[in-house]
């Protein structure tokens, strides 16, 4: 799977993954991050989300980065905004006020892009990657993210035995595995989805878990508290 993969389907309109509201993890666990207003969140892979003009309502600086100008110039035009356009290293950056997407590779970012993030949320980007791609986009998060940027995570497990991805399924122990060395993980929520997902029953699945994480710098996380963890 390629790049050249997520822009077909977004050519041949195949975006299912696209929610027509805010999801409502984004909302529920947001706080849970307590992030200072105008602090910059990145949303990887983010499509033409919705989500991107909460974060920015809600007071955030936001970067999306997107490899389908399809998906990038449908969420402006959605948006009724105009963004100014320039290139960006390898990539091309639209940008309206504190709101910018990145068109192009995810694997292409460079640091010097998004030197102050302190955030990132992953619904879509994770999740989209087959398991022998989503340890090297890990290790690319790491390279490009300041080392006291937390994550906002939420992932799907299901059996691919009956299901092929994507939406691939992705483990707890994976998410162990790919993030522990650098995070504490705080599992903030899981729950079977199936019933709400018709269109994955249909397929053959009797169970699909979403689980929500709140990935916290070691030693930044301590002891602490998380609300709604559990």
């Amino acid at each position: 799977m390629d790049i050249n993969f997520w822009k077909q389907r977004w050519q041949e309109n195949q975006i299912g993954f696209h929610l027509d509201e805010v999801n409502p993890h984004l909302k529920q666990f947001w706080s849970t991050l307590k992030l200072a207003q105008g602090s910059h969140v990145l949303v990887p892979m983010c499509g033409k989300s919705l989500d991107l003009m909460w974060l920015q309502q809600s007071g955030y600086s936001v970067t999306g980065i997107e490899c389908s100008r399809l998906a990038v110039e449908a969420f402006f035009t959605e948006q009724n905004l105009h963004a100014n356009h320039e290139p960006a290293g390898d990539l091309h950056s639209y940008q309206t006020d504190n709101l910018r997407l990145l068109l192009g590779d995810f694997f292409a970012l460079q640091a010097n892009l998004i030197p102050d993030i302190a955030a990132v949320y992953d619904r879509a980007a994770l999740i989209a990657l087959p398991a022998d791609m989503r340890k090297a986009y890990v290790e690319k998060l790491f390279t490009v993210l300041p080392v006291t940027a937390v994550i906002l995570l939420v992932t799907l497990e299901y059996s691919q035995a009956v299901m092929q991805g994507p939406p691939f399924s992705v483990t707890e122990t994976e998410v162990q595995n790919l993030y522990s060395n650098r995070f504490i993980i705080h599992k903030l929520q899981q729950r079977d989805v199936l019933p709400d997902q018709p269109r994955f029953a249909e397929r053959g699945l009797n169970k699909l878990l979403e689980t929500v994480y709140l990935l916290q710098l070691r030693n930044e996380a301590g002891s602490s508290q998380i609300a709604g963890a559990g």
